[in-house]
């Protein structure tokens, strides 16, 4: 974690937009690590807290639509051979699969609150022929949220930062878990909001 920070505090914004665009290319960078270190650092550089959020989610998108590329070139076969050559991605991947199956196009949108899923549904995505424009809107939505979430907790918690880190190191699973049910109840409450709206338009 050190390193990551001597990086953001040295390079500033252009560091955090290419760790975070590295995080969502798949790469071995871990967003709850980098997110909340960002928003604490640019806490205590006096950045604004909505800055932050786009330039963070700008290079999520950046880096989810290189995934989506790819899946879209290679398409499942590429997919197959990768989960054959490193067994690593083949729970994640198959996941994605699952989701996407499930759920569709909103399938981008819900994994991005999904550990398992969040990275490697872009290359589902792109595989499975899903449009760019839909991609792009999803993956979006499900960024700008996930992005919120865990750049707030480093941006908030910044004068606490020694109390913050010492607890989020210890308990970032449960952490991570409470956050994603809030933020998933808040997008069901929402759908079924939209749904009983377009039903009483109807009648």
């Amino acid at each position: 974690m050190s390193m990551i920070e001597t990086i953001i505090r040295d390079y500033g914004l252009p560091a955090m937009f290419f760790l975070i665009f590295l995080e969502y290319a798949c790469f071995p960078v871990s967003s709850e690590i980098i997110l909340p270190l960002a928003g604490m650092i640019g806490a205590g550089q006096g950045m604004p807290y909505a800055v932050l959020i786009l330039i963070s989610s700008a290079a999520g998108l950046a880096g989810t639509t290189l995934t989506y590329g790819i899946g879209r070139l290679g398409g499942s076969p590429l997919l197959e051979k990768c989960m054959n050559h490193f067994s690593s991605l083949e729970r994640p991947i198959l996941a994605s699969y699952r989701t996407f199956g499930d759920h569709g196009k909103s399938a981008v949108f819900l994994s991005r609150i999904i550990p398992l899923c969040r990275t490697y549904i872009g290359f589902v995505a792109g595989a499975m022929k899903q449009p760019l424009g839909s991609y792009l809107f999803c993956s979006a939505l499900g960024i700008l949220l996930w992005n919120a979430l865990l750049t707030g907790l480093g941006y908030y918690c910044y004068q606490y930062r020694d109390i913050f880190f010492r607890y989020f190191n210890r308990y970032k699973q449960w952490i991570l878990i409470f956050g994603s049910l809030l933020l998933i109840l808040f997008v069901l409450r929402k759908f079924a909001a939209i749904h009983k709206k377009s039903e009483s338009h109807q009648e």
